[in-house]
């Protein structure tokens, strides 16, 4: 994939985070020499070897998009400056906490469940509505908007139509982020109004040529 053409490509407001998890940091230095800067990881032990590798590469902002244990919450706290898997309110709460005691302010994505799925945690939208007001006055935290995954086996337009709902929810809530959409059904999650997509096999497929590095420095 050219990847400079792709984000270039996208729809304005919609940005790329790239996700890489089981990739290794070589392949993050190629992307950032093209302009990639927000990279996802889900599996912290994985995750904290990768983000010591390339902390000269101080223009990287990491995300945490995986499940977040309790007991894992100081070290993605410390490490992550964006978390997309708000679950409860009992996480937020911790998360909160913690991020006060390591002088921190992580964004939070607050993760949602439109339609039945043992396999996905999070909020379903009454619950949010019910406890919102207690979400957003937590202090040492930045709630910017809703994340939400499509389960397996959605039609094309059922798919949509969840994002659809998912967006709809953030508007309600005055929040301007809807992280959603996958390698598998992106294009459905920006036709409903994504703001941040998540790709991983899809722009790691084939690596850029390193020919068209830039100066990373000059990058916001």
């Amino acid at each position: 994939m050219d990847l400079i053409h792709f984000r270039n490509s996208l729809p304005k407001g919609v940005k790329l985070l790239a996700v890489s998890k089981g990739q290794p940091a070589s392949k993050i230095r190629v992307l950032v020499s093209q302009g990639q800067i927000d990279f996802g990881e889900s599996r912290l032990q994985e995750a904290l070897p990768k983000l010591k590798e390339l902390n000269d590469l101080n223009v990287i902002r990491w995300h945490f998009i995986g499940s977040l244990q309790t007991n894992k919450v100081r070290q993605v706290v410390k490490a992550f400056e964006v978390i997309h898997s708000i679950d409860s309110i009992k996480l937020a709460k911790r998360v909160s906490k913690i991020a006060g005691e390591e002088g921190r302010k992580p964004k939070l994505m607050v993760q949602v469940k439109f339609r039945e799925d043992p396999q996905k945690f999070g909020f379903n939208s009454e619950n949010l509505l019910n406890e919102w007001n207690e979400l957003i006055e937590l202090p040492n935290v930045d709630v910017i908007g809703l994340m939400t995954i499509s389960p397996i086996g959605l039609s094309a337009n059922e798919r949509k139509s969840l994002f659809r709902e998912c967006r709809l929810l953030a508007d309600k809530l005055q929040l301007k982020d809807c992280s959603m959409g996958m390698s598998g059904d992106w294009e459905q999650a920006v036709d409903a109004g994504a703001t941040w997509i998540r790709l991983g096999a899809l722009i790691f497929r084939s690596e850029p040529q390193p020919q068209l590095r830039i100066d990373i420095n000059k990058m916001n």
